[in-house]
């Protein structure tokens, strides 16, 4: 397998999504996790662990899943000047083309569906701009913070627009209003959103389900609003997971795999507002 030796740069400000940086090297298990599971990722390995006392050292990171990506397809990835692994044992994404390109690779052999997400709006507590739907994010007087297109819930945001008011919508919100300056765009929506309409500097943003209740749960002066069952995307949002066909840790890799698709790790998911895939119903932040 040829890879490429010009590695990715991991941004110096996401320190935060490499968790034990200093034990990578020598790792039980190297997990990527797509990183809009941030907030369950510390109850979830503390589980894990309770089943297998014997995997102690875990290096995972939640850095945006492509972001992941190009660090397998590299064999590395750099951050601060140091070059750290490119060789998970497993890898989790919010897009199935991801899987299917590490399939075409040779970098994988299968991958599993393993869970579901939403998209929500937050305003500021009392939603002091009366937003009631998606449409009126078109308004004027709405300052909108929107994900950018290196996120991964751009395309389902982009998506409940289309399906809320056409194209029409899709360009006042991410053209016309850009030219404006009421639609600012993100580079890590579940920080910088919540931070904005902490300063009121905007009005909304459309975030995962997740990251409200997580945002609840820290809080934070908040208020979800529902676009419904036919415009929030809880259909089409699958995370998928793959054992790497390299993995550095085969055997654990397969015990993590199979204690995702657990009804324990399913119910720590829902706790936190995911879509566990034997879920009909999802309840509301």
């Amino acid at each position: 397998m040829e890879l490429t030796e010009e590695y990715p740069i991991i941004p110096s400000t996401r320190a935060d999504d490499l968790h034990n940086l200093e034990v990578a090297h020598r790792a039980d298990l190297v997990l990527f996790m797509a990183g809009n599971q941030f907030m369950v990722m510390d109850e979830l390995i503390e589980a894990f662990k309770r089943r297998n006392p014997d995997v102690k050292e875990i290096f995972y990171e939640t850095l945006p899943p492509g972001l992941e990506f190009e660090q397998i397809k590299a064999g590395g990835a750099v951050f601060k000047g140091r070059v750290i692994t490119g060789k998970p044992d497993i890898y989790t994404s919010v897009t199935r083309e991801a899987m299917e390109e590490l399939l075409t690779l040779g970098f994988i052999k299968s991958y599993h569906p393993y869970l579901h997400n939403r998209i929500v709006l937050i305003t500021r507590k009392g939603n002091p701009a009366n937003i009631q739907s998606v449409k009126d994010l078109a308004r004027d007087d709405v300052r909108i913070s929107q994900p950018g297109a290196m996120e991964n819930i751009t395309n389902y945001i982009l998506d409940m627009y289309e399906k809320a008011g056409g194209e029409a919508l899709v360009h006042r919100i991410m053209e016309e209003k850009r030219a404006e300056g009421t639609t600012i765009l993100t580079i890590v929506h579940h920080r910088e959103t919540p931070l904005r309409l902490k300063k009121g500097t905007v009005d909304v943003g459309p975030v995962w389900s997740t990251e409200a209740v997580h945002a609840l749960k820290e809080g934070l002066d908040i208020e979800v609003i529902e676009p419904g069952e036919e415009l929030d995307q809880r259909d089409a949002v699958t995370y998928y997971v793959a054992v790497m066909k390299e993995a550095p840790n085969p055997e654990n890799a397969r015990r993590f795999l199979e204690f995702l698709l657990s009804e324990e790790a399913q119910d720590i998911y829902a706790s936190y507002g995911f879509i566990p895939l034997r879920a009909d119903k999802v309840s509301k932040p």
